[in-house]
């Protein structure tokens, strides 16, 4: 059984930890975007930017689970200490290096830090709140990602310049910069978790039998959660990665695809921000399938010749819609899957996002090499339209935000909401 770790008073750990993924994502985001403009320059095509952005997902898709599993079983802020020492060694490593083969190898080491931080970070997330609370901090936790992915491609697209042949050179300059903002997350990683005293007759689960990943994939609400997230991460991904490719086909400066990519992120903090009343009004299957709808026609769009102006404007719709997915099945997963293998099942959901992190790279870059740089954002297109019918099928119970608290081995947070979606209590400065 997992090890319990207690609230805390106030949820000041939810604030750090909201601001260490700022930063470790920060980092991220600037990265992604500036290994593309970095492969470019050394010579790299569409293929073969589409490799290098699925090596990123490569080695963690074979170690998730494991992770997940050790820290079903143990303490998750050590996952957070080498995940943020992986991305910053990542990032930089990719910046002095000058082969395509090494920058995959980099690319990758920076996807398994991504890796463990996550899953030690959202693993902190479902073991310090309480089941009514967590779509609530999950939502507050992404906000995290989203405003790493916010600033950190307006920063690649400052630094990285096309002039005078200088690409190489300042790309470089970015992904070095890219490992120093990872460092930052340091300051603010500590007494994430807190173990809850022992209760004097409480019984030792020392022995408790793991439950089979076979047996978790088939509980309800589990494939549907890591279907949805696979899709959802996959635009994200794609997005980042192959919207510096559409800019140079259609002569978007780095500069302007920055703040294109930064704009989504900020519409999705947005939707994030006002997720409890819209899970209020509309309830969570009716919520995930509008938006993965509305954001499977958005992509289809990116694919049209359009003027900046409005890929702009269709670039902040579609960030609104993509953010509803994520935080929405993390509490899927979270709610269906056995107490005792939470994390695992997250690390599950991950293996999923990373799974579409190899094969959604890998068919687009086919896809941009046989029919242009904007063919991938149709096949992201069909992909989400997939995810909202998964979205519409999928049982209400599994699917909509819990209206009272349910028992579950995690104590409840002492200043959490008295109702989905209505704190007690101050949350954190995000919102």
């Amino acid at each position: 059984m997992s090890r319990t770790f207690g609230a805390g008073p106030g949820r000041s750990w939810l604030l750090r930890l909201v601001i260490t993924f700022s930063f470790a994502q920060g980092a991220v985001s600037m990265a992604r975007p500036a290994v593309s403009y970095r492969a470019l320059a050394l010579g790299a095509d569409e293929r073969a930017v589409g490799v290098i952005t699925a090596v990123y997902a490569l080695l963690p898709l074979l170690v998730a689970v494991p992770l997940g599993r050790r820290t079903d079983h143990g303490r998750c802020a050590p996952l957070l200490v080498v995940g943020v020492a992986l991305i910053g060694g990542g990032c930089a490593l990719s910046g002095l290096t000058g082969t395509l083969p090494a920058m995959a190898a980099w690319s990758g080491v920076m996807g398994l830090g991504h890796l463990c931080f996550v899953i030690g970070a959202q693993s902190i997330v479902a073991r310090r709140s309480s089941p009514q609370d967590r779509d609530r901090n999950f939502g507050h936790f992404t906000i995290g990602a989203s405003l790493g992915q916010l600033v950190g491609p307006v920063a690649a697209g400052f630094v990285v310049s096309g002039q005078g042949g200088a690409m190489a050179r300042t790309s470089a300059t970015a992904l070095i910069v890219s490992g120093g903002v990872a460092a930052v997350s340091y300051c603010s990683l500590w007494r994430l978790e807190q173990r809850a005293p022992a209760a004097p007759d409480a019984p030792v689960h020392a022995a408790t039998p793991r439950v089979p990943v076979r047996g978790i994939l088939r509980t309800r609400g589990v494939p549907a959660g890591i279907f949805m997230s696979l899709a959802v991460l996959s635009a994200t991904d794609i997005l980042t990665a192959y919207l510096p490719v559409v800019g140079e086909d259609r002569g978007i400066a780095a500069t302007t695809i920055g703040l294109l990519l930064s704009l989504r992120a900020a519409a999705t903090i947005a939707c994030r921000v006002v997720m409890t009343p819209m899970l209020v009004l509309l309830g969570r299957r009716v919520l995930l399938a509008t938006t993965c709808g509305v954001a499977a026609v958005l992509c289809a769009a990116i694919a049209t010749p359009l003027p900046v102006w409005a890929l702009a404007l269709v670039l902040g719709a579609l960030g609104f819609c993509l953010g509803v997915g994520q935080p929405l099945s993390m509490t899927t997963v979270v709610q269906a899957a056995p107490g005792n293998a939470r994390s695992t099942a997250l690390a599950l959901r991950l293996t999923g996002n990373r799974l579409g992190q190899v094969a959604a790279p890998a068919g687009a870059g086919l896809a941009a090499g046989l029919a242009g740089a904007a063919a991938p954002f149709v096949l992201l297109g069909a992909l989400l339209l997939v995810s909202a019918a998964i979205a519409v099928r999928s049982p209400r119970a599994a699917v909509r935000p819990p209206r009272d608290p349910l028992p579950a081995p995690d104590p409840p947070s002492t200043d959490g909401p008295d109702r989905a979606g209505r704190a007690s209590g101050p949350g954190p400065s995000a919102r």
